[in-house]
């Protein structure tokens, strides 16, 4: 890695004015491409103090060798020739929005004498329209019922030509799927109207076709002339179905791309729904890792660049709104810019309230259940896993492979009901039958370093005292121990004596290879001293502090930094938001039962088991303040002077609650 210091250029060097950047590795290669308000002020930035760096910036300053700049006049023209760079050199510290699956569309080559229409997919074509994107299965479907009504040349360019040479059209011309131009029974003019025809239904003005069939199918019957209604009604139901398939969400005059994202701290999910007519034409997702340093506003903004200036404008893609989560860095010039693609002007909002927002929403459902997905598949991929493994042994510079992980988290409100959680990762994949739950009071509450300490002693004081006991067996003589009954062997009735062991116990069978704690320095060297408090030198300990994703090791100044793409740092991010979910999910019952028991706490005469009674009667505590005398004793175990004893203690506990007021002036009295 080289040091930025040996090719940080001089201050005076960089100019104020606004431009863009490029950083080149020592092959020359261009890594990363940035654009600034400031060049002096931003370069500047990225030769700061390197522990003062996030770790994606860091890791990109200490790959590059060189820096460049060009001096631009405006930010839109920085604008401009960063998506240019960008688009050129595919800098590997750039996010790069690649597109989860290929997308069919449905296009008409209008530049050709006779066009014709086909399911495309890639790269966009001069002279073609394009429809969709589609899933496969629709686009097939409805291609093919679009056909009967609009016979547009679909053949390829070889069977046409063929057709041409015969005089015999493909079957299409034959079925009336085809109005065979191949053979002159259309004229180039009227086939190429048909395909106009076709371009506009497809863009959104169904029922302008539906409403002349409908006039024609009624002339035919007035003219007795049946069959040719007949044929007319089966095309009016085709149009319809194709017209229906895509519901109407919004207003029919409306064109809008609609975008939403989710995110967590390595990888980003986006959903775009693309509305037409008020309806919903396709669909399209990406996933992309966050390999530079950007906020919710810088993902958009160079979300929009891709999406959009790979198309240069020409093909209409561009919508008159483009309506996204967050307004994108740079807003203004990039609706001027991405106006200037579409050749008219172009809205770039958040939609606040109405269907719009709504269908945000439901984007936004869809971002998030895909990034799900994809986290999901790429947790299930065996190979991925032993990557992650490997890398992560490689990364600590572990001597044992990573078989087994165990994660700890501590979880409280301002040091009330301190929790703290256990998850286990075996060869990659929780096992969910490990995972543990510990309540922490007394002085181990104090902070999280204390529980830290008090959780992971109690944890392997519990691994020592088995190990205790299975080495005691070892070295007892045989026959010492209390016989037992081992299920399923021997003497015909389903059991046998065994009397050389003990059962093993069942909670902490055995330790893992490495101990993995939420939390920076303080948690780590913590969770290392409880280690070595009880003498256990074979488990190792890391901690991942959540703000920068570094890794910490004990008694370490710096932290071990993952490259962003690290299938290692991926794995510890999983197994650290486990143990915070099932922490968290543990502190919350506990909150909820220690609130809800509070207000029957100190009664005299009154247990846990008859609290639990009054509570399974009257279903809340709030009812059980409400109650009476009379409906107390009601409950099984309540007698009259305990009912009596409950309403007395709340009663006296709801004046005590209340606030002193001043007869006089009415006013509250401060206490």
């Amino acid at each position: 890695m080289a040091d930025p210091a040996s090719y940080r250029p001089q201050t005076g060097e960089i100019p104020t004015n606004p431009g863009v950047y490029r950083f080149r590795d020592a092959q020359g290669r261009v890594i990363y491409v940035g654009k600034a308000k400031n060049l002096r002020s931003r370069l500047n930035s990225y030769f700061a103090n390197p522990a003062g760096l996030l770790p994606k910036t860091h890791a990109m300053v200490h790959a590059a060798s060189s820096v460049e700049w060009t001096v631009v006049g405006s930010e839109l023209e920085s604008l401009q020739l960063e998506f240019t760079w960008i688009k050129e050199f595919t800098p590997r510290f750039n996010v790069v929005f690649r597109d989860d699956k290929t997308y069919p569309y449905l296009a008409l080559t209008m530049a050709e004498k006779f066009p014709r229409v086909q399911v495309m997919r890639g790269d966009r074509r001069k002279g073609t329209r394009y429809f969709g994107p589609y899933t496969a299965g629709a686009i097939r479907e409805t291609m093919d019922t679009l056909l009967r009504v609009f016979p547009v040349r679909s053949c390829s360019a070889g069977v046409f030509r063929r057709a041409e040479a015969s005089g015999r059209p493909c079957l299409l011309g034959y079925i009336d799927k085809c109005s065979a131009p191949c053979v002159g029974r259309i004229s180039p003019e009227d086939h190429r109207a048909l395909a106009d025809d076709f371009a506009a239904f497809m863009g959104g003005e169904a029922k302008r076709f539906i409403s002349r069939l409908e006039k024609e199918m009624a002339a035919a019957v007035a003219e007795l002339d049946y069959e040719r209604a007949a044929r007319i009604r089966d095309d009016i139901s085709a149009l319809r179905k194709v017209f229906e398939r895509n519901a109407v969400v919004l207003a029919e005059d409306t064109d809008a791309d609609i975008f939403a994202l989710h995110e967590d701290d390595l990888e980003a999910a986006v959903q775009v729904f693309h509305v037409r007519g008020g309806r919903v034409r396709g669909q399209r997702g990406w996933v992309v890792e966050k390999v530079e340093d950007s906020t919710t506003p810088d993902l958009v903004e160079h979300l929009l660049q891709q999406v959009y200036g790979e198309d240069d404008g020409k093909h209409g893609r561009l919508p008159r709104e483009v309506l996204v989560p967050v307004m994108p860095s740079n807003s203004t010039d990039l609706a001027v810019w991405l106006g200037g693609l579409r050749g008219a002007r172009v809205d770039i909002r958040v939609p606040q309230r109405g269907d719009k927002a709504a269908l945000l929403g439901t984007v936004r459902d869809n971002a998030e259940h895909a990034l799900k997905l994809h986290k999901t598949r790429r947790a299930g991929d065996i190979t991925v896993r032993s990557q992650a493994l490997q890398e992560l042994q490689e990364a600590l510079d572990l001597p044992v492979a990573l078989l087994r992980i165990e994660c700890f988290d501590i979880s409280h409100v301002q040091g009330t009901n301190v929790v703290a959680s256990m998850v286990v990762v075996e060869d990659g994949l929780p096992k969910k039958s490990d995972y543990r739950k510990f309540s922490v009071t007394g002085a181990a509450a104090v902070d999280d370093t204390a529980a830290m300490h008090d959780v992971l002693t109690r944890r392997f004081r519990h691994y020592l005292e088995d190990q205790q006991d299975r080495q005691a067996a070892r070295d007892a003589p045989a026959g010492s121990f209390e016989a037992a009954a081992v299920p399923g062997r021997g003497d015909g009735t389903g059991a046998v004596l065994d009397t050389t062991m003990p059962a093993p116990r069942a909670k902490f069978a055995y330790p893992p290879n490495l101990v993995v704690v939420d939390g920076g320095k303080p948690q780590v060297n913590a969770a290392a001293r409880a280690l070595a408090d009880l003498g256990i030198v074979d488990v190792y300990v890391v901690g991942l502090a959540k703000r920068l994703e570094e890794v910490w090791l004990p008694d370490s100044d710096f932290p071990v930094i993952l490259p962003r793409s690290s299938q290692g740092l991926y794995l510890l991010q999983r197994i650290r938001d486990e143990a915070h979910r099932f922490a968290i999910t543990f502190h919350r019952q506990k909150r909820g039962k220690a609130m809800t028991l509070s207000v029957l706490d100190g009664v005299p005469g009154l247990g846990a088991a008859k609290r639990k009674a009054l509570l399974e009667h009257f279903g809340s505590a709030k009812s059980v303040k409400a109650a009476s005398v009379e409906d107390l004793i009601q409950v099984r175990g309540v007698g009259p002077a305990l009912a009596e004893s409950i309403v007395s203690h709340l009663a006296a506990d709801q004046e005590a609650a209340a606030p002193a007021v001043n007869m006089t002036t009415g006013e509250i009295i401060e206490s």
